[in-house]
C-alpha cells in the first residue's frame, strides 16, 4: 500500500495566491513528466514551468523536486505550486489521479514519514499539533516535539530498563554463565524504585504543562446579577453573553476562549445559584452543578457591594477545589484580594493574578516534557506495571517479575512508535488535515 504513489492538495482548497499540490512515491517524477513541459529532473530543486491537459494550457507553475533520502515521506516527492484557485488546483489534482496517483488518506503523507522511519510516533503527534497550534507556547512545544524533545526524555529510562531486562534474561536463559552480572530481587529493587520515581516526575512535569499548553477548563459562578456574564465578556472582549438587570438571564451554559500571557482559560459561564421553581432555570442550574464538577478551576462571583450568607457558603463549600474568589462591582465597593469591574472591563487585578499564578508552570515550555494524552496515558500504564513490580518485588520470583518490566518497557516504546498496532496508528493519523 505505501509503495504507490498518492497526492493531495496540502493548502486551503480556497481562492488565494497560491495553492500547492503535492505527490509522493516511486511514480512521482514520471507523473509530472506526462502533465508537464518539464522534462529534466534534478533532485532537491525547484524548475518553473507548465502544467497541460491533452495540450491545453491549464497553469504555470513552479514545481519541486526531492529525492527519497532527502524528502518528508523518505520517498521521492513533488510539490506544484500553482496560481490559487479552487477550479484550477482541482484541475491539476485530477489530472494527477487521472496519470497513476491515489488520493491520499488524511495524515498520510506524514504517516509514510513515521513507516519510512524519518520521524517517530511523538514526533509526528507533534507535527499534528503545530499544525492545530492556537498560542505561542503550544507552538513552541510542538517545536521542540519535533525536534525530538521527547525521545531525549525517555531514552535514557528506556535503555536503562533494557539493560536490565537483557541481563534478567541472559540469567534465565543460560544459569550456567556465572560470570555474567546475577539480577536478583535486591539488585533490582532500587532500580525499579528509581524509574517509579523519574515516571512520576515525568506525569507530574506534563499534566502541569498541559494546563499551561492546552488550557485550563474554568467554570465562572455565582448567585445570579453578580456579574459572570460581564466578566466573561470582559475576557472575551466581545458580548458574547447577554447581561440586563434580571436575575435568572443565563440559562444555558456560555461558552469561551480567552488567551492570557502565561494561561489560557477555557471559559464557561453559567447560571446563576439559587432555588428556583421556574423549570428552565432549574434545568440551567443543573448544568451549572455539572460545569463545577468537571471544572479545574472555579472562579466564584461575588457582589462586593452586597455580600451575604449564600455567598459564603459558596466559598465554603468550594474551599477544597481550585477555587478563585473575585469581587466584582469595584466601582461600588473595593474588597478582597482581587477586585474588579467586570461591567467597566476593569479586570486587570483578576489577569495578573492568573498570569502570576501560572507563571512558573509556563517555564516548562523549554523542558523535554511529554506533549499530550496519549503519551501521558502511556506512561501512566508504563507507572502502573513498576509499581505493581515493586510491591511483589519481595515475594515474586525474577521471570515473574520479569513480566511487568516487559510491558513497562513495551508503554515506553509505543510513546515513540517503536511498536505499534496497526488500528491505533490508523486511528492517529486520521485526525490530520488531508494533504499532510
Amino acid at each position: 500500500m505505501f509503495n504507490d504513489t498518492i497526492c493531495a492538495i496540502s493548502t486551503a482548497l480556497k481562492d488565494g495566491a497560491i495553492s500547492i499540490v503535492r505527490m509522493s512515491g516511486d511514480d512521482s517524477f514520471s507523473i509530472i513528466k506526462k502533465i508537464s513541459d518539464i522534462k529534466k529532473i534534478e533532485a532537491n530543486t525547484i524548475k518553473y514551468g507548465h502544467i497541460f491537459n491533452n495540450g491545453e494550457l491549464i497553469d504555470e507553475v513552479l514545481v519541486s523536486f526531492f529525492e527519497k533520502k532527502h524528502s518528508y515521506t523518505k520517498q521521492d516527492m513533488v510539490e506544484i505550486n500553482c496560481h490559487g484557485g479552487v477550479y484550477v488546483t482541482r484541475m491539476i489534482l485530477n489530472l494527477l489521479l487521472e496519470n497513476g496517483c491515489r488520493l491520499a488518506e488524511p495524515g498520510e503523507f506524514t504517516k509514510r514519514a513515521y513507516l519510512n522511519g524519518r520521524i517517530n510516533l511523538s514526533q509526528a503527534d507533534s507535527i499534528n499539533d503545530l499544525i492545530k497550534a492556537e498560542s505561542s507556547i503550544q507552538a513552541k512545544s510542538a517545536l521542540k516535539g519535533i525536534e525530538g524533545s521527547v525521545e531525549r526524555l525517555i531514552m535514557p529510562l528506556m535503555d536503562e530498563m533494557k539493560d536490565v531486562i537483557a541481563m534478567i534474561e541472559v540469567n534465565i536463559d543460560y544459569p550456567e554463565y556465572e560470570d555474567e552480572k546475577q539480577m536478583s530481587n535486591d539488585v533490582i529493587k532500587p532500580y525499579v524504585y528509581s524509574w517509579i520515581n523519574k515516571a512520576e516526575q515525568m506525569i507530574q512535569k506534563a499534566e502541569r504543562f498541559r494546563v499551561v499548553k492546552d488550557g485550563i477548563s474554568t467554570v465562572i459562578i455565582g448567585k445570579p446579577n453578580v456579574g459572570k456574564s460581564s466578566l466573561l465578556n470582559a475576557l472575551l472582549q466581545k458580548d458574547k453573553a447577554i447581561v440586563t438587570d434580571i436575575a435568572g438571564t443565563t440559562r444555558d451554559l456560555v461558552e469561551g476562549k480567552v488567551v492570557l500571557d502565561n494561561i489560557t482559560l477555557n471559559l464557561i459561564d453559567t447560571a446563576g445559584i439559587r432555588d428556583t421553581s421556574e423549570t428552565i432555570e432549574k434545568i440551567g442550574i443543573e448544568k451549572t452543578m455539572k460545569a463545577i464538577d468537571d471544572a479545574e478551576l472555579i472562579i466564584l462571583v461575588l457582589d462586593a457591594s452586597n455580600i451575604d450568607k449564600q455567598d459564603k457558603q459558596l466559598i465554603d463549600k468550594y474551599k477544597d477545589r481550585n477555587l478563585l474568589v473575585v469581587y466584582n462591582k469595584a466601582d461600588l465597593n473595593k474588597m478582597g484580594d482581587i477586585s474588579i469591574s467586570a461591567l467597566n472591563n476593569d479586570i486587570k487585578q483578576l489577569t495578573d493574578y492568573l498570569n502570576d499564578k501560572y507563571k512558573d508552570d509556563i517555564d516548562l515550555v523549554d523542558e523535554d516534557i511529554l506533549n499530550n494524552e496519549r503519551q501521558i496515558a502511556l506512561m501512566k500504564s508504563c507507572l502502573n506495571e513498576l509499581k505493581q513490580m515493586y510491591t511483589n518485588i519481595d515475594i515474586e520470583t525474577i521471570d515473574v517479575l520479569v513480566t511487568n518490566l516487559d510491558k513497562a518497557y513495551s508503554y515506553l516504546c509505543q510513546i515513540l512508535g517503536k511498536e505499534y498496532q496497526e488500528d491505533l496508528i490508523d486511528h492517529m493519523f486520521s485526525n490530520f488535515c488531508l494533504g499532510k
